[in-house]
C-alpha cells in the first residue's frame, strides 16, 4: 500500500476514516495520486486464483453449515416498479421464516426495498431481528443533486431502515472527479450517523478495469462506508467472483494499514447454492473467518434463497423437493 496511507493508530478506538484520510482528500490533486498511486491489478492472476478458490471441495457437513450461513447473510430483495404492499409483506414473512416447514432455517439478514416501501418493511418484520435496508441515492443511476440524494436518503431513514445503499456517480468517477465522489458519500455517511449502516454500491460492470474498481474500494472506503457492494442487479454484469475477491482484498488491506473493518456484499447473479458457496470461500480464504458473519458479508439476491432451501431440505432429507417446495416470490 502507498505510504500516504495512515497508521491503526491514527484511527485510535472507533476512529472516523474520513478524518484519518484529511490530507489524503484535501484535494482533487492529492486523492488522485493515492488513488493512483494503490498497485495495479494483476488481471490474470486475480481471476486464476477466484477460478482456483472455486474448485474447493465441500463436505456434507462444512455443506449444511455454509448453506445456512449464506441463508443469514442474504439481502431478501425487491427492486421493481411493480412492487406493492402485499409483495413486501410476503417478502418479510419469508426473511423471518424462510421454510415455514422447519423452524431450525435461520432467518436473512434484511429485506431490501425502495425508500416507499421502507415503513411498510419496518410494519412487517417488527419483532424479528431482520433488518430493512433501502436503496437510496437516485438508485440505480445515481444521477441526481446532492440535495436529492440526502433528501432520499433522510426519507429512508425517517421510515425505519436500518441500512442504506447508496450508488456512485460512475460518471463522475469515470470522469476522475474522485472529489466529487467521495464528498457525496461523505455526506450521505454524514446523513445515516448511527442511524443506519451505509452500503456503497460501485457498479461493478461499469467501471471497465480492476484498477478502477480497487480504487473505488479504497474511495468509498475513506469516504466512510460500513460495506463495499459490488453491483444494483440492474446491468449486464453484477457480482463475480473476480470483482468480489478484489474488493474483499481491499477491506483486508484497508484493515491491515487503519484497523478499521468494512464489510462486502457481492449483488446480482448469485441465483444458486453452488455459487454462494464459491463466494464464501473466497472470505474465507482471503479476509477469514472475522468476515463470515451477516454483519460483515451480505448477499443481495432475490432467486438465491429458494435455491438454498431446496438444498438445505435435500441434505436434510436426501431428497430432492423441486422448486413447487418454496415460494414464489
Amino acid at each position: 500500500m502507498p505510504t500516504t496511507a495512515p497508521s491503526p493508530s491514527a484511527f485510535g478506538e472507533g476512529g472516523n476514516p474520513t478524518l484519518a484520510f484529511a490530507d489524503v482528500t484535501a484535494s482533487d490533486g492529492a486523492l488522485r495520486r493515492f488513488l493512483h498511486g494503490l498497485p495495479g491489478v494483476d488481471a490474470v492472476g486475480l481471476e486464476a486464483r477466484a477460478a482456483s478458490l472455486g474448485t474447493r471441495s465441500i463436505k456434507t457437513t462444512a455443506k449444511a453449515y455454509a448453506i445456512d450461513l449464506a441463508i443469514s447473510m442474504i439481502d431478501l430483495t425487491t427492486l421493481e416498479g411493480a412492487d406493492t404492499p402485499g409483495k413486501v409483506r410476503a417478502l418479510a414473512a419469508k426473511a423471518v421464516r424462510p421454510d415455514p416447514t422447519d423452524r431450525t432455517a435461520p432467518a436473512t439478514a434484511a429485506v431490501c426495498v425502495y425508500p416507499d416501501m421502507v415503513a411498510t418493511a419496518k410494519a412487517a418484520l417488527a419483532g424479528s431481528d431482520v433488518k430493512v435496508a433501502s436503496v437510496a441515492t437516485a438508485f440505480p443511476a445515481g444521477r441526481a443533486t446532492l440535495p436529492v440524494k440526502l433528501a432520499d436518503t433522510a426519507d429512508a431513514i425517517a421510515a425505519g431502515a436500518d441500512e442504506i445503499d447508496m450508488v456512485i456517480d460512475r460518471g463522475a468517477f469515470l470522469a476522475g472527479r474522485y472529489l466529487e465522489v467521495y464528498e457525496q458519500i461523505a455526506a450521505i455517511k454524514a446523513e445515516c450517523g448511527d442511524r443506519a449502516r451505509l452500503k456503497v454500491i460501485f457498479e461493478t460492470g461499469e467501471l471497465s478495469t480492476y484498477d478502477n474498481i480497487r480504487r473505488a474500494s479504497w474511495l468509498g472506503m475513506m469516504a466512510g462506508a460500513d460495506f463495499i457492494k459490488t453491483s444494483t442487479g440492474k446491468v449486464a454484469v453484477n457480482a463475480t467472483p473476480a470483482n468480489t475477491l478484489l474488493m474483499l482484498e481491499a477491506v483486508r488491506d484497508f484493515r491491515a494499514q487503519t484497523g478499521v473493518q468494512i464489510g462486502v456484499k457481492p449483488a446480482g447473479g448469485i441465483r444458486n447454492t453452488k455459487e454462494a458457496i464459491k463466494f464464501l470461500v473466497l472470505v474465507n480464504e482471503t479476509v477469514g473467518e472475522d468476515w463470515l458473519d451477516s454483519h460483515w458479508f451480505r448477499f443481495g439476491a432475490s432467486s438465491l434463497l429458494n435455491d438454498l432451501l431446496m438444498q438445505r431440505q435435500k441434505l436434510a432429507t436426501g431428497r430432492y423437493s423441486g422448486p413447487d417446495y418454496v415460494t414464489v416470490d
